[in-house]
């Protein structure tokens, strides 16, 4: 049929043929076969570690970050989702002995590794020693803050007790205890009720170096 030929009507019917035929093609291209679902395209991953003490073996989505495989999978609610980008603190864990932000990190990432959850520090029948300090010295307020601020106050003090300087340490060769490097190295971990000068008390208190510095 030659182009003087085509009637609109015969131009109409050949150009909806071709749209309805687009997403078809776009189906196959992605590489998911037809009459497949879309939750089937990514392959679940199996995951070990060491929760709290206890071994734990998960299958994720590999896009599953730690923070939601401990509360959605595992139903450790303690670790709180805050911001959800790194920059409130809330969702602090000790991995190896190591602070992270649990929201900025993929479970699959951690395989094998040893994660200990406020939930893994203590018990309402044995509190740990740090949890103990904030409820003497009211290290909290609405309390949504305090399992992040624990677990990074916890580990702050393994960093300065192994020699590991901060930005504000004048002698590299030896750390000092001292309230500037707690509100340093607890900068990440923010308080929207500000129970700052509380939680520096817990924290010294916890440490054993007694009471605050005096400012004069």
């Amino acid at each position: 049929m030659t182009s003087e030929n085509i009637s609109r009507r015969g131009l109409l019917h050949g150009s909806a043929a071709l749209v309805a035929a687009v997403p078809a093609f776009g189906v196959v291209q992605a590489g998911v076969a037809p009459g497949h679902k879309a939750s089937e395209r990514t392959s679940m991953a199996s995951v070990g570690m060491t929760i709290n003490g206890q071994d734990v073996h998960l299958q994720l989505d590999p896009r599953t970050t730690l923070l939601d495989a401990l509360r959605e999978h595992l139903h450790l609610t303690g670790t709180k989702k805050g911001c959800d980008h790194g920059q409130c603190g809330a969702c602090t864990v000790i991995v190896e002995g190591r602070r992270i932000n649990s929201c900025l990190t993929l479970a699959v990432m951690h395989e094998g590794e040893e994660v200990t959850t406020i939930e893994g520090l203590g018990t309402p029948d044995k509190l740990h020693p740090m949890q103990k300090a904030f409820i003497v010295h009211d290290g909290y307020q609405c309390g949504y803050c305090t399992p992040g601020q624990i677990c990074s106050a916890v580990a702050v003090l393994d960093e300065i007790e192994a020699g590991i300087p901060s930005h504000v340490t004048d002698d590299l060769d030896h750390v000092a205890f001292s309230d500037v490097e707690l509100r340093e190295r607890m900068s990440g971990n923010i308080c929207r009720c500000a129970a700052y000068p509380n939680i520096i008390a817990a924290i010294r208190d916890a440490s054993g170096h007694g009471a605050a510095e005096d400012k004069a």
